[in-house]
């Protein structure tokens, strides 16, 4: 078994003392920053090709590569549109050396995968093709480096190659063409209005995409792909630097650049001083939102003034914020949520945007509430505001400082395009941390109010409404502007009324527990301890970084246990409770008590299961355990209005269902393959008029009461001579209750209600679109035997990343009619026993042409019938092998991983008292089906596991569009024609929209991720000298999107908010977030799937450490 080497605590404790010690700087206010970027091995080739490499080792024996192009969708002639997205297209598909997709074949052979938006991104102004490679062996570097070199020069554009193409970038389109996309498109359009940038969204025209001519396309690729146009940079685990850049000198420096390629031009976006309105009405919106963008030139990062400009503006946004948060609790709120954050939209286009989702109807009073708080500049933020936010500030950067050793490669990477695209400044974490720590204390709630200034609507503004049915006009939105302009003339408008604030979390500290038993477990170098209360304790001491601690609690018992008449009531439990405050404090009180410091606790209520999970730094780990025994001595009572902003904000989200064409689709799949039974039937607004707050509360409360029947994992920079003795008091002193409350044993638990149909069906669902969507969900009934359950859980994960791999290379590469494809596993259907068999399915989803639907279902089944009489080949194993055997390695370098491998060891049905050999049982596992898995035994799974032949057992659902009966009638007469003859259709796109997306019912395949915020793929967003908020929330769109298999990624208002609320370019360094892979629970579903991702809550089994995870769901 593989484990990483502890670092020593003397070790720790010099690195956790090294901020505090830091000198503070004596800065010259104009001294300039520096273009050259620190840390790096940055030059320029003769050919005009720049280059930076970077030794980096975390991962380990990893590699972050990328080729930045200059070269955007600003640059295409109207007959051009979309060829500089289609052109990063062919680049995987072939070059003069790879043909046929051999760089995917590549990519996946040495376990870096190749997926939708995951390796390469074309924007208005720059592509960017990406890689992640092992290289613990030379050659692989060099490899990848090549691949690299073919993209800047060498793609090859032939008509196959481009008609192979066309079906994918096509389904991209369509992908976008959806509520969100409309919404983008009207608003980017009138933000961009007179300047070529608002026609130039990177998708392209549908017209375009479907006719453009090989010439057109190579004709665009060798006017602007020159060398002096690119960089390539390198970071990773290397020995040195000099032999990466004689890799790169030896790959690209034979490349002749052109003798005059032609300068990139510059296209402006004019000012203007009469705001603008609009009033956008959109039939399948999710909710009504309020958009007020105040645009302006983007500000240079030259000098330490400027930094300390750039520091005061973060505070600003923070402290704006803060407001908006408080206000959004308070009693009958303007909106459910509102944020705001600042952008470089475009070179050199920067805007102030802030963001509201609200009631139906609420628009108006929404604007005008955001409209006075944005005119703080009347009253100013007060000190112990500002004094907040630097607190917060000096936090984040003495958490970078800590784990500067500890970046990821990818992190650093993007620091170094940004250089190279942006001019942004390199200045290294070491300067930076002195900088803030030195400017930090000086910047004044005077000079940070003084940003108010810039919003104001005279300043190129932007207001704009989007609801689902028409309230609001643009007359009502011009009364609203001159209403609050008249109120802040008058000097009418009130000052902030600020709250009091606790000074302790928890009042009277609790007497401490005592050990009763202490395990040592050597295999896994952990510790179990048995409190005095009966709570179990395991903790595990790592180095991976130096400033993380995180932690998950789980116990037995949860809505499965609860007949239908209480259901309902319950599972809205955690909703209420937390507008309440489950800590004993109101949220927007408890923000503030947590100013400075990194800790945070979300409960949650599953099927099987109640769990805690937690993360904080070492520093704030006694913060982090005050918030668990809050948790636990905490009674929540209902208030009315407390109540009243829940149901409001619940009711709204059913009607987003109702309103979305996804929602009968949804409802028809769950109900097909799980049953009709409550725990899986959409909620309807009948069902929440019915909800009982005060028995929600009382549930809620009984399920955070019982310490004795928790167990508790923590993992991380864990000091035992600190952390035990803060153990003992917060956990140990939880007191237990005079009677057991909900003690079950997990055998004896009640199972979900769950039912797959015993033949094939195959359904067509068609809904209402403004514009044509098609998805398709196929799936299989699993059953797994309880001899061989260990190894077959292993199996299925296995076979998941087989099928998914070898389905893409059908449907995509060969056919070239998707875009992407999802290979999903759930094996919740039965309750988490220790004997019985597990139950739950296989599903593969997929969005594509309407007409060609069935015809791709039948290609998919196909395939696995193929696989499953023939089976796979050698390379397709040893790929899926190689997959496996890289993300295991990335996994043992990070703390999520441990975390997940010894939950999952504490709730295997090997377990026995002994997480050690459970542990080591599940390892034997892995091992026994790696050394075993041939085509020969993949084959016999795949016959075993799924039904054989596959389809004689399935269901297929397929989401169509409504059409009228003449439509039908001609579809008829056309059957199997294909028209290319579409309307088309301005594409553009928009920084960040809230929408308001709530958990209200049981939820499924669960996965983990800590993601680093770094540059992602939409045209409106780039990273900057701090890494930036919608690049952040586009990111983890995108890992949801690949790991989930959903092409729907819901993006919860909790975590939209932790991450835009230090400003734009403030954003938290690092954030965990928890990917739920809906089916049974909210109808908010689009193609019966979809990943809702929220902050901080970690599901009971913790972090998959696969790209496609088999969990063995219990919540």
């Amino acid at each position: 078994m593989d484990l990483l080497p502890a670092e020593t605590t003397t070790s720790k404790i010099v690195k956790k003392h090294g901020f505090r010690s830091l000198k503070l700087l004596t800065v010259d206010m104009d001294q300039e920053l520096g273009d050259q970027p620190v840390g790096v091995d940055y030059g320029r080739l003769d050919n005009g090709l720049s280059y930076y490499v970077r030794c980096n080792s975390k991962p380990r024996m990893r590699a972050a590569l990328a080729l930045a192009v200059k070269v955007g969708s600003v640059l295409e002639e109207e007959d051009e549109r979309g060829v500089a997205h289609i052109v990063e297209h062919l680049a995987f598909s072939a070059t003069k050396k790879y043909t046929n997709h051999d760089i995917v074949r590549f990519l996946e052979s040495i376990g870096a995968e190749f997926g939708a938006c995951q390796n390469a991104v074309t924007s208005a102004d720059d592509t960017v093709y990406e890689l992640f490679v092992p290289v613990d062996k030379l050659e692989l570097l060099s490899e990848a480096i090549s691949v690299l070199a073919e993209f800047s020069s060498e793609v090859r554009v032939s008509k196959d190659d481009l008609e192979r193409e066309r079906g994918a970038v096509m389904e991209e389109y369509r992908g976008n063409r959806n509520a969100t996309g409309r919404m983008q498109d009207a608003h980017w359009i009138l933000m961009m209005e007179d300047s070529k940038y608002a026609e130039r969204l990177p998708i392209g025209l549908e017209k375009v995409i479907r006719t453009v001519s090989p010439e057109t396309v190579k004709q665009f690729y060798k006017k602007w792909y020159h060398l002096s146009n690119m960089a390539v940079i390198a970071v990773g685990d290397f020995s040195d630097t000099q032999n990466v850049v004689e890799l790169i000198r030896d790959q690209f420096g034979r490349k002749i650049s052109a003798p005059d390629p032609p300068p990139i031009p510059s296209y402006p976006v004019p000012s203007h001083e009469e705001p603008r309105f609009s009033c956008f009405v959109e039939s399948e919106a999710s909710g009504s939102a309020v958009i007020i963008s105040y645009k302006m030139a983007a500000d240079e990062l030259k000098t330490v003034r400027d930094y300390r400009d750039l520091l005061a503006e973060s505070m600003f946004l923070y402290a704006l914020n803060q407001r908006f948060f408080k206000i959004s609790r308070r009693k009958d709120p303007p909106y459910f949520s509102c944020s705001a954050s600042a952008d470089v939209l475009v070179n050199p286009l920067k805007a102030y945007i802030m963001t509201s989702s609200c009631k139906e109807k609420g628009t108006v009073e929404a604007l005008e509430s955001m409209l006075i708080e944005a005119g703080v500049r009347l009253h100013g933020f007060s000190e112990r505001e500002v004094s907040i936010v630097r607190a917060l500030l000096m936090s984040e950067i003495e958490s970078a400082y800590l784990e500067r050793d500890q970046m990821q490669s990818t992190s650093l990477r993007d620091e170094y395009l940004q250089h190279f695209l942006r001019n942004e400044p390199v200045i290294g974490i070491e300067y930076e941390a002195q900088l803030q720590k030195t400017l930090l204390p000086h910047i004044t709630a005077a000079e940070v109010s003084k940003y108010a200034v810039k919003l104001q609507t005279s300043c190129s503004c932007v207001i704009k409404t989007i609801e689902p049915r028409a309230s609001a006009i643009a007359n009502d939105l011009k009364h609203v502007v001159s209403k609050v302009n008249r109120l802040e003339e008058e000097r009418i408008i009130s000052p902030w009324d600020e709250e009091q604030i606790p000074e302790e979390i928890v009042n009277t500290k609790p007497n401490p527990g005592n050990i009763v038993q202490q395990v040592e477990y050597s295999n896994i170098e952990a510790t179990e301890l048995i409190l005095s209360n009966g709570m179990r304790v395991c903790y595990k001491c790592t180095n991976f970084l130096d400033d993380q601690v995180i932690f998950t609690g789980f116990s037995y018992g949860g809505l499965s246990e609860l007949p239908e008449s209480e259901y309902f009531s319950c599972s809205m439990g955690p909703t209420i409770a937390g507008e309440i405050g489950v800590y004993g404090y109101r949220p927007s009180v408890l923000m503030d008590m947590l100013a400075g410091k990194r800790a945070e606790v979300s409960p949650k209520l599953g099927a099987y299961m109640r769990s805690f999970v937690g993360d904080c730094s070492p520093s704030d780990l006694e913060t982090a355990l005050q918030l668990v025994y809050q948790l636990f001595t905490t009674n929540i009572i209902p208030g009315e209005e407390d109540v009243k902003i829940v149901m409001q904000m619940a009711e709204e989200v059913v009607r987003a269902q109702d309103r979305d064409p996804y929602t009968a689709f949804a409802n028809r799949v769950k109900e097909l393959n799980y049953g009709n039974s409550y725990f899986f039937r959409p909620i309807r607004i009948s069902d929440l008029r019915k909800v009982d707050p005060l028995k929600a509360c009382e549930y809620f409360n009984k399920c955070f009461k019982d310490p004795s029947t928790f167990s508790v994992v923590i993992v991380g920079n864990i000091d035992p001579s600190i952390a035990l003795p803060l153990i003992l008091q917060y956990l140990g002193g939880i007191p237990k209750p005079p009677e057991p409350l909900l003690q079950f044993n997990r055998d004896d638990l009640k199972g979900l209600p769950f039912t797959f149909p015993k033949t094939r069906i195959r359904e067509v669902v068609r809904s209402q679109m403004v514009e044509e969507q098609c998805s398709v969900q196929l799936c299989f009934p699993v059953e797994l035997k309880n001899g061989t359950m260990v190894e077959d859980i292993h199996i299925v994960g296995f076979l998941s990343k087989l099928l998914e791999t070898k389905i893409m290379q059908v449907l995509r590469f060969k056919h070239g009619q998707i875009y992407t494809v999802g290979v999903s596993v759930f094996l919740g259907g039965n309750k988490p026993s220790r004997t019985a068999n597990v139950r739950g399915d296989i599903s593969v989803n997929f969005s594509c042409d309407p007409e060609i639907s069935s015809k791709l279902v039948d290609l998919t089944l196909d395939e696995i019938l193929r696989l499953q009489e023939e089976g796979p080949s050698d390379e397709d194993v040893s790929t899926i092998l190689e997959i496996e055997q890289r993300a295991h390695e990335n996994g043992l370098q990070e703390n999520y991983y441990w975390l997940d491998r010894i939950l999952h060891s504490y709730q295997s049905r090997a377990y026995s008292g002994d997480v050690g050999t459970c542990f080591e049982i599940q390892d034997e596992g892995r091992s026994t089906v790696r050394q075993s898995l041939t085509p020969t035994t993949a084959q016999s799974a795949l016959q075993r596991i799924l039904p054989f032949p596959c389809k004689k057992q399935y269901t297929v659902v397929i989401l169509m569009p409504r059409t009228s009966p003449f439509k039908s009638l001609k579809s008829f007469f056309q059957s199997t024609e294909t028209s290319y003859q579409r309307h088309t259709k301005i594409l553009a796109g928009l920084a960040g929209l809230t929408v308001l997306v709530r958990d209200l019912h049981l939820q499924e395949s669960v996965k983990m991720v800590e993601k680093t915020k770094g540059r992602k793929e939409e045209v409106v967003t780039r990273d900057t000298f701090k890494k930036k908020a919608p690049n952040a929330i586009k990111e983890i769109r995108k890992f949801a999107k690949k790991a989930m298999g959903t092409n729907d990624v819901r993006v919860d208002v909790k975590l939209n908010k932790q991450i835009w609320s230090r400003g734009i370019r403030s954003v938290p360094r690092r954030i965990r977030v928890r990917i739920a892979r809906k089916r049974n629970d909210d109808e908010d579903a689009k193609e019966e799937l979809y990943s809702l991702v929220t902050v901080a809550e970690i599901p009971a089994e913790g972090l998959s450490g696969l790209g496609t995870k088999v969990i063995e769901e219990d919540e």
